[in-house]
């Protein structure tokens, strides 16, 4: 069982994806929820230069776990994700990009068109 701010925290957001998935028929938001619910040690940790590497200039990216910085970015994206090492958003910002949360990606687009998803 799941215990703790931070479990409550990743908690509360499965809930909210779930229901926007639900009421926006958004199959994204679902299988981000699905994701997350994974124990910690096993959800994705995506390196900047997989980002870079699968993405093009202007492109949504969601990643259901941490992204780490390794690598580099070439072109501006934007990246949502549970969690970001200092190096991969000081990267992202200086290639133009910009991270947040799952919950603001979320908010701005809630029928999750043009969002891709990376493990």
């Amino acid at each position: 069982m799941k215990r703790g701010p931070e479990s409550r925290k990743t908690l509360q957001l499965i809930h909210m994806l779930r229901k926007k998935a639900a009421e926006n028929k958004a199959a994204v938001w679902r299988r981000v929820a699905e994701r997350l619910e994974k124990p910690a040690r096993r959800r994705a940790e995506v390196n900047l230069h997989l980002i870079n590497k699968h993405t093009k200039q202007g492109d949504v990216v969601v990643v259901p776990g941490k992204v780490l910085g390794s690598g580099s970015v070439e072109h501006a994206v934007t990246v949502a994700a549970h969690s970001f090492s200092a190096s991969a958003v000081e990267k992202i910002k200086k290639a133009g990009g910009s991270c947040m949360s799952i919950e603001e990606i979320v908010e701005r687009n809630p029928k999750g068109s043009g969002v891709r998803l990376m493990e």
